[in-house]
């Protein structure tokens, strides 16, 4: 039996053990600096921007922990509304093949449509043939056309500090 709920501070393990574990399969374990304390302050702080869903399933033993969906509104201009995008969905091997990530994305397309938001997207990684066939199966539409941008860590910094120097009245920093 499958039960989606809001994460609550009792999660946070849970939630970072699943980040972890995304991490691993996607070969990205190396880019994990989150810890649970990171991750509560995201979801838990005095002003979230980050929400996230938990999956649990029931074996006949009492619930555990199957899988989330961790997400976070944005905005689109030409629509002029907020939508959803999904960070993360990830549903451990062991309980995949029971609904449980359709469920978790059915009760985001539930919000977006309750709340009267513009769209629900995310990025899949283009190796996973799996997880691409089943946003597919669902009617979701890869973005061909759109190329996913990245500033992080050392060219995050360098762009941060042109910022600086705009401020401090540098003339041209072409």
């Amino acid at each position: 039996m499958l039960r989606l709920r809001p994460a609550l501070p009792d999660d946070l393990a849970l939630v970072h053990e699943l980040v972890v574990a995304l991490a691993q399969y996607e070969n990205l374990l190396h880019e994990v600096d989150a810890t649970a304390a990171t991750l509560g302050a995201a979801l838990f702080g005095p002003a979230p921007r980050v929400f996230c869903e938990i999956a649990e399933w029931d074996s006949g033993s009492g619930f555990e922990g199957a899988g989330l969906a961790l997400w976070f509104y944005n905005f689109s201009t030409f629509r002029g509304r907020h939508g959803i995008y999904l960070e993360d969905l990830f549903v451990r091997p062991a309980m995949r093949d029971r609904g449980i990530g359709r469920a978790l994305l059915a009760r985001l397309a539930r919000r977006c449509v309750d709340e009267g938001l513009a769209r629900l997207e995310w990025a899949v990684l283009d190796w996973n043939e799996p997880s691409r066939r089943f946003y597919e199966s669902l009617g979701a539409q890869p973005m061909p056309a759109w190329v996913l941008h990245r500033l992080s860590r050392e060219s995050l910094l360098q762009l941060a500090q042109t910022a600086a120097a705009l401020e401090s009245g540098a003339p041209d920093l072409r």
